[in-house]
């Protein structure tokens, strides 16, 4: 019994050896795939939320072999940034986990001035000269509302590529959408605007040349993910396709399409780092 234990101990031990070495492999053949940029990755999380919501995609991503530099920027209820973590000057596709303390706040411009907080923080810290940007939910409120009132800021990185994840840019069920809200399939125009969207309209004058934009967005059976209809996520497109460097939409379906679930979706992390850093 004793050498059967002692035999069973040493083949588990070879396994797990060798699932180590596998999945260092896979890293390695994999990293090949992908992009060398010193352009950081910038998450935003969602209403309510934590950088805790972005911990799966990055976690594919560094899986993936992406990248193996992450950092968080946390924001305290002041707006005040402290940045965890140090990016080494030769690192590679770096990522920036963003947590906002002031989670819940719905002056969208209060959002945005976080969001230049983080990219200042950054910028005067690194000194990029682009960014990426990945938003979920609110996220990409926060966004949008810091490429509204900042993009004209000559000091900032400029914006190189943008992700939406569940964007409710015309309104949100059960609160601000427009009753009755459809849109054009070629524009995204809306027939019908909440305010928020109505002052992001100024978007589409001023909105990034350089950035390419990836809008994902969920249907769980009934034209939406539960909590945003994809007539409001997909009316980004008339924002910001008329002058971003290219535009499209991937839309998925099924349970793991729900708003939540979107930013824990295999699917959805594979999308986001094909977009981002393949080559």
């Amino acid at each position: 019994m004793k050498k059967l234990r002692i035999t069973g101990i040493v083949i588990l031990g070879l396994a797990i050896i060798l699932g180590i070495c596998y999945e260092q492999g896979m890293i390695h053949s994999n990293s090949g795939k992908y992009i060398k940029s010193s352009t950081p990755t910038i998450f935003f999380h969602g209403w309510g939320s934590s950088a805790h919501a972005e911990q799966h995609m990055v976690n594919a991503a560094k899986r993936a072999g992406v990248t193996n530099t992450v950092i968080h920027a946390n924001v305290n209820q002041k707006g005040q940034v402290t940045l965890v973590g140090k990016i080494p000057h030769h690192a590679n596709n770096q990522i920036v986990m963003v947590n906002y303390a002031d989670n819940k706040n719905s002056d969208y411009h209060q959002d945005g001035k976080y969001a230049f907080n983080v990219i200042e923080k950054l910028q005067n810290t690194y000194h990029f000269k682009q960014i990426n940007l990945v938003g979920h939910s609110m996220g990409n409120m926060s966004i949008s509302f810091y490429l509204l009132d900042h993009t004209h800021n000559q000091k900032l990185p400029q914006l190189n590529k943008q992700v939406a994840i569940a964007g409710h840019f015309d309104g949100i069920k059960g609160r601000d959408l427009p009753s009755g809200l459809e849109i054009d399939s070629h524009t995204g125009q809306p027939n019908k605007m909440s305010p928020a969207y109505r002052q992001l309209l100024g978007l589409r004058s001023i909105y990034p040349k350089s950035a390419k934009v990836l809008n994902m967005y969920g249907d769980i059976g009934d034209g939406s993910d539960g909590q945003v209809t994809n007539e409001s996520s997909k009316t980004m497109r008339y924002l910001v396709a008329g002058r971003a460097a290219s535009y499209q939409e991937k839309k998925f379906a099924g349970k793991q399409a729900q708003h939540s679930k979107l930013h824990s979706n295999r699917q959805v992390d594979q999308a986001l780092i094909n977009f981002l850093w393949s080559k």
